[in-house]
C-alpha cells in the first residue's frame, strides 16, 4: 500500500531484451468469476530467461511491456461477483493457461490446444511475477497444508512431466530413457519413478546435472559425448526428450524396443529435425509431441501432498521480487542450478 492506504501492484516487467524493470502497476480489476491472488512464490522457467535474453520465442514476440512468470502460487485475497469456489485466505496453485472453453479442443477436453488460450507470460498476456494476479477461479487449485509455497508453484513444471509420462504410458515396471537433466528432465524423472518405472536413465552433458538426476531417483546418467542412450539403456519402453536437440532425439529413438513410445517435450531452436524413419517404421515406434498439459494439476498437487514427489528438492536458489533479474540469470551463471524461485513479498 502507499501512504494513502491504496493497494499497489509491484511487478517484474520486461520492456525489451535485457531490460527488466520492477515497477508499480495497478491492481487487476476482477471479472465476475475471477479471484485475486497475492503471489507467494514464482519459479523461473527457461521461457522467462529466453524472453529476457532474446525478446521472443518463435512467433511470440515481446512488442509491449510484459510481466514475466507462469509457475506460481499464492493466497486468495478477493473474489469477483460470481466467484465462489475459493475462500478468502485459501492457498492456491495457479494453472497459468485459461482456455476459451467453447472451441472444439476445449469441448473435447484438450484445452491445452485451444488456439485462444490466454497463457501467463506469453505475449501479450502478462504473467505472475507480481504481488497480485487475477485468474479464473477454476484455474486456481487448492493447496493443502504441508505443501510449501515453492512446491505449489512448481506444480506447473511438474504438470509438464505428468503429461509427458501419461502420453508415453509410463507405469509399473516401465524402463525409461530421458534426454536432458534440467528442470523438465528432473520432473520427468520424479514422475516416472512415482508411476512405478523400474529404471530411468538420463542423458546430459553437464556433470552436476547428471549427479542431480541420480539423487532424484534416476537409475543412471550418461554423458552424451561419451556414451549413447542406445548403448547404455537399449530396448527401453519409453523415451522422453527434454532438450529439443535433433541429435538427442535420434539417440533416444535408437534406444527404444519394438513398439516403444517416444515423446518430444523439449523445444529447441530448430523448427524441424531429421528422424530415423526406417527404425520408427521397422519397430513400430509410437512418436508424439506434447504442448503444455491438461487436467494435471489435481494429480500434481496430490503427488506432492502425499510425499511421492519432493518438489522442494529442486529449489537451489531464492530471490526477492526486486532481484528478479538475478533470478533469471542464476542458472546461466551456475549450470548446476535446477530451479530458482522468486519469493514475492517474502524475500
Amino acid at each position: 500500500m502507499d501512504g494513502d492506504g491504496e493497494m499497489w501492484n509491484e511487478a517484474a516487467v520486461l520492456y525489451g531484451v535485457g531490460d527488466l524493470r520492477v515497477e508499480a502497476r495497478p491492481v487487476p480489476v476482477l471479472k465476475e468469476r475471477e479471484v485475486l491472488v497475492e503471489i507467494r512464490s514464482v519459479g523461473v522457467c527457461g521461457s522467462d530467461v529466453h524472453y529476457f535474453e532474446h525478446g521472443r520465442i518463435g512467433d511470440f514476440v515481446v512488442r509491449s511491456p510484459l510481466v514475466l512468470g507462469h509457475e506460481s502460487s499464492g493466497v486468495v485475497v478477493a473474489r469477483g461477483a460470481k466467484a465462489g469456489v475459493h475462500e478468502l485466505g485459501e492457498r492456491v496453485a495457479l494453472e497459468p493457461g485459461v482456455p476459451c472453453g467453447t472451441c472444439r479442443e476445449c469441448r473435447s477436453g484438450r484445452y491445452n490446444l485451444c488456439k485462444d488460450i490466454a497463457f501467463f507470460a506469453t505475449p501479450p498476456v502478462d504473467g505472475s511475477l507480481a504481488r497480485y494476479v487475477a485468474i479464473d477461479e477454476d484455474f486456481a487449485h487448492h493447496v493443502p497444508e504441508g505443501v510449501s509455497d515453492d512446491a505449489a508453484a512448481l506444480c506447473e513444471p511438474l504438470s509438464v512431466g505428468i503429461w509427458a509420462c501419461e502420453k508415453a504410458g509410463v507405469g509399473i515396471g516401465s524402463t525409461v530413457v530421458v534426454a536432458g537433466a534440467g528442470p523438465i528432465g528432473a520432473v520427468v524423472t520424479l514422475v516416472a519413478r512415482a508411476a512405478g518405472a523400474s529404471s530411468v536413465v538420463v542423458s546430459d552433458p553437464v556433470a552436476a546435472r547428471r549427479e542431480r538426476a541420480v539423487s532424484l531417483g534416476a537409475s543412471g546418467a550418461v554423458d552424451p559425448s561419451e556414451s549413447s542412450l542406445a548403448s547404455s539403456a537399449g530396448d527401453a519402453d519409453v523415451f522422453i526428450d527434454c532438450t529439443g536437440q535433433p541429435s538427442a532425439i535420434e539417440d533416444g529413438i535408437e534406444a527404444l524396443r519394438p513398439a516403444g513410445a517416444a515423446v518430444l517435450v523439449g523445444m529447441g531452436p530448430s523448427v524441424s529435425a531429421s528422424l530415423p524413419v526406417a527404425r520408427i517404421q521397422a519397430r513400430e515406434i509410437v512418436l508424439t509431441g506434447t504442448f503444455r498439459y491438461a487436467h494435471t494439476y489435481p494429480k500434481a498437487i496430490d503427488l506432492v501432498a502425499s510425499g511421492r514427489v519432493d518438489l522442494d528438492a529442486l529449489v537451489d536458489a531464492s530471490f526477492p521480487l526486486a532481484s528478479t533479474e538475478e533470478a533469471l540469470l542464476a542458472a546461466r551463471r551456475d549450470p548446476a542450478i535446477i530451479k530458482a524461485v522468486v519469493r514475492v513479498g517474502r524475500g
